[in-house]
């Protein structure tokens, strides 16, 4: 592994960065590094947060400096040794098109493919996600075909709903919570990732494989109302 970057970016916080790409081992070695750090209980280390290619370390400054934590990442990373990642697999469900999939027949239209090839090459492909952010729950997918690559919309909407599956450039998302967003809405979910008061509250993690497939509109309203009631509606595999 290329040893990271130790950059500060506060008086209690700094960031290790990993190569300068988002791709699969890139972001597999973030997450095995933030396994370490949090087996290794650093003194001070209050938090750490991973992103595509990056950690974010906050530490409480009145109890360990920036060199001394700087001195004990470089020792860590010294003795790092890659390890086999532990994967999850969620099969989650997707009723795609209608008012929460809007955006469908227009990517279509982009791509010059009929709906149903768009439906086909979502639900088929191989996503990982690659971090939680930047509201709870919200899941950054890798993964999507190139097919499918579509930019952004010029101008975002003030509210998209709960659970919505959009894409936006070359990556995918899982929605958690409404709110405003430029990405493009092939459809919803009835699964909720993020839901206060439930055990567990966020259902998936970084690195989580996630393979979607399709319902119809009357499938998605009894689950959406069994999740309501905080069932969990979908389980694990392990890979």
């Amino acid at each position: 592994m290329q040893p990271p970057t130790i950059k500060p970016v506060s008086d209690s916080a700094l960031l290790l960065e990993f190569e300068n790409k988002i791709d699969r081992s890139t972001n597999q070695q973030v997450l095995a590094v933030q396994r370490r750090l949090a087996g290794d209980a650093l003194d001070g280390v209050v938090e750490i947060v991973p992103s595509y290619r990056s950690l974010l370390i906050h530490y409480d400054c009145t109890q360990i400096g920036l060199e001394r934590l700087q001195n004990s990442l470089l020792e860590l990373l010294a003795s790092y040794s890659a390890e086999q990642e532990t994967q999850r697999l969620w099969r989650v469900p997707v009723c795609y098109g209608g008012d929460a999939g809007c955006d469908l027949d227009e990517v279509a239209g982009l791509h010059e493919l009929d709906t149903n090839e768009v439906i086909r090459l979502h639900s088929t492909a191989e996503f990982r996600i690659y971090m939680i952010g930047f509201a709870p729950g919200w899941c950054y997918l890798g993964g999507l075909p190139e097919a499918l690559h579509t930019p952004r919309l010029e101008s975002p909407r003030l509210r998209v709903p709960r659970g919505c599956i959009p894409i936006g450039g070359q990556q995918g998302l899982i929605g958690a919570l409404p709110m405003p967003s430029g990405w493009r809405l092939l459809g919803q979910t009835p699964v909720r990732s993020y839901m206060p008061g439930r055990e567990p509250a966020f259902l998936f993690a970084p690195g989580d494989e996630i393979r979607f497939y399709a319902i119809d509109a009357k499938e998605y309203a009894s689950l959406d109302k069994a999740a309501e009631r905080g069932e969990l509606l979908i389980e694990a595999e392990t890979l």
